[in-house]
């Protein structure tokens, strides 16, 4: 059975990378390695992989990476840390003109 797995890694800056391979080791080894001068990781190496997860559905991996690429830094921190009780808290928006967030004068 096939595995693929979503990884995030933390660069040698801080800045967080969300990808999606067949094969982690590899992977790794081409992001080190510098293989593509374009790629967001070049200039920030060396990388780490600080969360990994495995999926024997490819469709199912894809939804996933595309959906944690979206999250802020925070929220894939503490998913790799595996603080998942603050998932939910980093999720809401902290924008004062969001609805949760508006204060409403009483007349």
């Amino acid at each position: 059975m096939k595995k693929y797995f979503v990884y995030i890694l933390e660069c040698s800056d801080g800045l967080l990378y969300t990808g999606i391979t067949n094969d982690p080791d590899r992977r790794l080894n081409e992001h080190n390695s510098g293989l593509d001068r374009e790629s967001f990781t070049f200039k920030r190496r060396p990388v780490k992989i600080i969360f990994l997860q495995d999926f024997s559905d490819v469709e199912q991996a894809i939804y996933f990476e595309k959906k944690i690429k979206k999250w802020s830094s925070k929220k894939k921190l503490a998913l790799a840390k595996g603080e998942y009780d603050f998932l939910p808290l980093l999720s809401e928006c902290k924008n004062s003109s969001h609805s949760k967030n508006y204060k409403r004068e009483d007349n």
